[in-house]
């Protein structure tokens, strides 16, 4: 059974950056592409980036247009650990983030594709 524990959240001011954590047990990420989605209140929860790999260990990253150039993904396989830095915050941003792990090639936009969810993280985002 995988189990994810995202970390890191909290109250962030507009214009400030903030580094989520999501540490997995269970299955090693190098067999898994990983993902984060967001969820705002009263909104549906949206795809954010998610980063995978193939055998050569290359990383191929993809991001919604909402995310590019503020933020980044990153993986520690020998922590077993993703991270999403946020940087240039806005107060649209807030929303409870989830990371999610995934078993294999897919779609990777989408929320269906991941099996494996964390609990989620809160970031509000003040103005």
């Amino acid at each position: 059974q995988v189990q994810l524990v995202e970390s890191g959240g909290g109250l962030v001011q507009a214009g400030g950056s903030l580094r989520l954590s999501c540490a997995a047990s269970g299955r090693t990420l190098s067999s898994s592409a990983m993902g984060w989605f967001r969820q705002a209140t009263g909104k549906e929860r949206e795809f954010v980036t998610s980063i995978t790999w193939d055998p050569s260990r290359t990383d191929y990253r993809y991001y919604a247009d909402h995310a590019k150039g503020r933020f980044t993904i990153s993986r520690d396989n020998a922590k077993n650990t993703v991270y999403l830095q946020m940087n240039s915050l806005k107060p649209e941003t807030t929303a409870v983030y989830y990371c999610a792990a995934s078993p294999g090639i897919g779609n990777y936009y989408s929320a269906t594709h991941y099996e494996h969810w964390g609990q989620g993280t809160q970031v509000p985002v003040s103005s």
